[in-house]
């Protein structure tokens, strides 16, 4: 049993979890409903991680015999194309970054946090300029060739306005609106980065290892990605929180400095639900600018929540049309009463995101996204997550 828990953590919020059959076939008719009935009432709390397309939990649900014709016809005509294509952009863009990179010194006095997103000048310019291009590219070599845009202006902050406030507003609109600190958005799936390079570029939170990936280490140090070790102790989490701190005040002070990117939910959901925000985001008290994705489907659905990476990858890209619909709210500037409590400013910001979006608001996380998956997978956890709703 403890080698089944540390396995499972291991992956921590990583939906790409080596699958098993929920029913072993030397289980009893009994023990079978029995374990579908707990499965039910699994699912029921964990609404927000349950895939609902016509492949169902796992992607491994039976699917009729016209969408199995589809698939195979795919797997032999765009998914090859489709992935050598990918390869050549992500390899001509790596040879962009290490042209743009030569002869730069790179920007951190910790080695394990350098990066080349404050080069400035033309290197700068054509590494995010072809950057956002060529994700776009990717965007629609995966089948996202139209992205719908919608820009609400809704009122944001914490505090009401009065007739007064919205005069002040009428004679400042010349003004030039406050820059955000941080742009944050909930997370559904790993074409969520795609889409916001391929709009802003901004910086990310990665795991350490992403730094040393072939090809994907060096443009990951020029999107200036901030790089955390998930099994690395407090010490080392308290380090990363102030190079997140630093350069979300960083981003909002300075024009040229690269904006940062958080997902403040954790991890992925199928896109219906938002989970609880942590606060990291509006610690240092900026304005931020919330952008809600959602992706419409009818077959396969994009959602990254319980589905192994290789399967999911393999059946996103022979889907020949993808969807994908972007809500971008006003920049959010915190009243002074969110700046002194960092959690009611996520929870405003959610609650105005949830709005907007039509997204329904759980409060759960990873513990009952790990509860889920060891469901699926035949496996328990201990009873104090089961304890978590008495």
């Amino acid at each position: 049993m403890e080698s089944e828990l540390k396995s499972l953590n291991s992956h921590d919020s990583d939906p790409s979890i080596t699958t098993l059959p929920l029913l072993k076939h030397e289980d009893s008719p009994a023990s079978q409903d029995h374990q579908l009935i707990n499965l039910k009432d699994i699912e029921k709390k964990c609404a927000a991680y349950v895939r609902h397309d016509v492949y169902g939990t796992l992607g491994r649900e039976h699917v009729p015999f016209g969408e199995k014709v589809m698939l195979g016809l795919a797997m032999i005509t765009i998914l090859p194309f489709r992935v050598v294509l990918s390869m050549v952009i992500l390899v001509f863009y790596y040879v962009v970054c290490r042209v743009c990179t030569l002869f730069s010194r790179p920007n951190g006095k910790d080695c394990e946090q350098q990066d080349f997103a404050h080069m400035g000048g033309w290197r700068q310019a054509v590494v995010v300029r072809s950057g956002c291009f060529l994700a776009r590219v990717l965007l629609f070599l995966f089948g996202f060739y139209w992205i719908r845009e919608t820009f609400n202006e809704v009122r944001s902050g914490g505090e009401e306005k009065d007739e007064k406030s919205d005069e002040a507003e009428h004679n400042d609109q010349s003004s030039e609106p406050e820059r955000p600190g941080v742009i944050v958005s909930n997370h559904v799936s790993y074409v969520d980065i795609l889409y916001h390079m391929s709009a802003s570029y901004p910086s990310f939170v990665a795991k350490r290892s992403v730094g040393k990936l072939p090809l994907l280490g060096l443009i990951s140090k020029c999107l200036g990605c901030i790089y955390v070790q998930r099994e690395s102790k407090s010490s080392d989490f308290k380090g990363v929180s102030g190079v997140i701190l630093e350069r979300v005040q960083e981003a909002h002070q300075n024009k040229s400095a690269p904006i940062i990117m958080l997902f403040p939910e954790g991890t992925t959901t199928n896109g219906d639900y938002l989970l609880p925000f942590k606060s990291g985001a509006f610690l240092p008290k900026a304005p931020v600018l919330p952008v809600i994705l959602k992706y419409p489907h009818q077959r396969f659905s994009p959602a990254w929540d319980s589905i192994s990476g290789v399967r999911h990858v393999i059946l996103l890209l022979c889907q020949f049309v993808n969807h994908l619909e972007v809500i971008r709210l006003p920049v959010y500037c915190p009243s002074q009463q969110e700046k002194d409590d960092p959690k009611l400013y996520a929870n405003n910001v959610r609650k105005l995101m949830a709005h907007e979006g039509n997204l329904k608001m759980v409060d759960i996380g990873l513990a009952e996204k790990r509860e889920y998956h060891a469901a699926l997978n035949g496996n328990s956890l201990p009873n104090e997550l089961h304890q978590k709703d008495e």
